[in-house]
């Protein structure tokens, strides 16, 4: 099987490339530099020659303050890009996995989201991410729909300058005393490398349509680097940040916990605890294999530039 992978330089796709090839299928990897999903052009021409049967798109702005910023060109890429990449692969009669985002909720349920739940986004990209799901379902033929949440990885995520929270917090934990944290967020942390191994179990299929893809369980993420700093055995005095201690710049979701109810009904489901997850990551540093690429030396910086302590941006 032929699969080309958009945003194959990503932190995700990069996961993806090396989990499909490790299950024997043929790999075309295209960075953000060789296709430009916003443009039709570069996705007809470097598809169609690519003719795959496969077509995973990783690629998105999901940088929260940019999309704010630049609205017109999140629409262009989260939007339009998907409408762009369902019609060329009804026209290949390929396969389209879309990866989307826990942020089409606005958090109020309070308990875990089921795809059957009506979206609300409360900002440009989550408004901009939902636009691109409708697209792909009123244009496309045969695709998955992969919501996800709280995404960290080995490789650096370009769109936030090399960002992860867990190797956040380790920096942090050699370089502070005291770190503290938001407890008013719920999400359920996703490693790339389990949610890259759902996408190729559902590549497998024709079991086509919108899934919830998150680890199982969820956390605030000051539980969430509790757990990293324990099971790392890592003293350091961990405290709950105060209410609004770091003002959020856009709103976004308290409670963004999916449940993987199509998956788990249709026998798919390949998560496991967020926990395991964690702990899977984690055992890379004791055999030396941390994050691929640098953590800038600015993430160290707790007031202004970390991506959950200021609550910049999912982690996706």
């Amino acid at each position: 099987m032929r699969v080309a992978v958009i945003g194959a330089n990503g932190q995700l796709g990069m996961d993806v490339v090396s989990e499909t090839r490790r299950a024997g299928d043929e790999v075309a990897a295209f960075t953000h530099e060789q296709i430009d999903i916003a443009s039709s052009e570069s996705i007809r021409n470097t598809l169609l020659a690519a003719d795959p049967s496969v077509i995973v798109n990783t690629a998105a702005m999901h940088h929260v303050e940019n999309c704010e910023r630049e609205p017109l060109r999140a629409y262009e890429v989260n939007g339009l890009g998907a409408r762009n990449l369902a019609i060329v692969a009804r026209e290949l009669d390929a396969k389209l996995i879309h990866i989307s985002t826990d942020y089409v909720f606005d958090g109020s349920k309070g308990r875990p989201y089921v795809e059957d739940d009506a979206a609300l986004p409360l900002n440009v990209y989550g408004n901009t991410k939902l636009a691109g799901e409708a697209f792909i379902q009123a244009t496309g033929k045969k695709y998955f729909i992969l919501r996800t949440s709280a995404l960290y990885g080995r490789n650096p995520c370009r769109a936030k300058g090399g960002r992860n929270f867990v190797e956040l917090m380790l920096k942090l934990a050699k370089e502070r005393d005291e770190v503290r944290v938001v407890d008013d967020e719920i999400v359920s942390p996703t490693s790339t490398a389990e949610l890259a191994k759902q996408v190729v179990l559902l590549s497998r299929t024709e079991c086509y349509g919108l899934y919830h893809a998150t680890s199982e369980g969820n956390c605030s993420w000051h539980e969430f680097a509790k757990a990293i700093f324990e099971i790392m055995d890592i003293r350091v005095n961990l405290k709950i940040a105060a209410v609004n201690e770091f003002p959020m710049k856009v709103p976004r979701p308290k409670y963004s916990v999916l449940e993987n109810g199509k998956l788990k009904a249709a026998g798919l489901n390949s998560f496991e605890g967020w926990q395991e997850g964690l702990r899977a990551y984690l055992s890379l540093h004791d055999r030396g294999e941390g994050l691929h690429g640098d953590v800038p030396s600015q993430l160290a910086d707790l007031t202004h530039q970390s991506p959950v302590l200021q609550k910049s941006g999912p982690l996706s």
